[in-house]
């Protein structure tokens, strides 16, 4: 009897430990939950400026390390045994070699290089020197300075249904010399054909007055979507600008002689404002003149004064003017 309960007594206390156990690893749902305070908001964004601080650093760090093993595999076996045998023809033909090894570029330039037919990594070299491996890199210069294009003229249906010729020119550069080079053959060839293309589809959206009177934000809009559709071949589209906008000769005739016609009206209106502005004006010098007989006589005398200037004569008068006056209304 005694046996078993020893055996009855150690399961009880096996069966104590284990609760024990378990209650130790169970969490604290009440202070977990009910205790937890929201951050503060100048707290919670510094975590996510140091969040994306941390990212970023991830990011260029996992590029590094890709670049690193995008080298290392792009070589090859044979690229060693290429790269090896250069390195032994540098080194017989040293100091010679470096002239052909040394390569310049100049500070609106940039190098993509190729070695082995891939791009090395690290982007494009420059400006300044660098050095390159006889018989397994290429170089292909970029120029980066921005360049001017002349769309050649264009005929545009505008949207009122009236053919105009258009011609613009474009401001445009190179921020990217790897994808110029990789992305696309002639890169300033292509956004030159693509603007001419953006000018029809962009002018034939408006009317004939819209492209004349509103030609700053019709170029707004080109640049914008330029700019866009270039991104990916690496070219910034800086600066567009419509340069002339030429009608048919029959249409500018006839907005001539509407013209034209629009100022003769106008001419007519204002020679009739003036006729009756003057006739007004006389109206009112008649009724002034006539209300008072003195100021009769002196226009009567003062006509008289400029008919004898003019004709160079004398005009004489056998009776007085009061007398004349009063034969008058006799």
């Amino acid at each position: 009897m005694s046996r078993i309960a020893a055996m009855d007594e150690d399961e009880r206390i096996l069966t104590e430990n284990n609760s024990q156990t378990q209650d130790s690893y169970r969490p604290d749902l009440s202070t977990s939950w009910t205790h937890k305070e929201p951050l503060p908001r100048q707290h919670s964004m510094e975590l996510q400026q140091s969040n994306s601080r941390q990212m970023a650093s991830n990011d260029e760090q996992n590029r590094h390390n890709m670049d690193q093993e995008y080298e290392e595999a792009s070589l090859g076996c044979c690229g060693i045994i290429l790269m090896g045998f250069s390195f032994l023809l540098i080194l017989i033909f040293f100091p010679f070699s470096m002239c052909v090894c040394m390569k310049m570029v100049q500070e609106y330039e940039r190098a993509v290089i190729f070695r082995l037919g891939r791009i090395k990594a690290g982007g494009a070299q420059g400006p300044g020197m660098f050095f390159i491996v006889p018989c397994m890199d290429d170089i292909q210069k970029v120029d980066l300075r921005t360049k001017t294009f002349n769309i050649p003229p264009q005929e545009i249906l505008s949207k009122d249904t009236v053919t105009v010729t258009v011609d613009a020119v474009i401001y445009a550069s190179i921020y990217d010399p790897v994808k110029s080079v990789c992305n696309v053959a002639d890169a300033m060839h292509a956004t030159t054909l693509l603007a001419a293309t953006t000018l029809r589809n962009t002018l034939g959206t408006h009317t004939m007055a819209e492209m004349l009177q509103q030609r700053e934000n019709i170029v707004q809009i080109m640049q914008t979507v330029l700019d866009q559709a270039t991104d990916q071949w690496g070219i910034r589209v800086e600066r567009v600008e419509i340069k002339d906008v030429r009608l048919p000769h029959m249409l500018q005739r006839a907005m001539a002689a509407e013209a034209e016609a629009s100022r003769d009206a106008k001419a007519k209106v204002l020679a009739a404002e003036g006729e009756q502005m003057a006739a007004r004006a006389l109206k009112e010098a008649a009724d002034i003149i006539s209300s008072s007989p003195t100021a009769l006589q002196l226009r009567y005398l003062q006509t008289l004064g400029s008919v004898a200037a003019e004709r160079e004569s004398t005009i004489l008068f056998p009776i007085p003017i009061d007398l004349m006056k009063g034969m008058g209304k006799s």
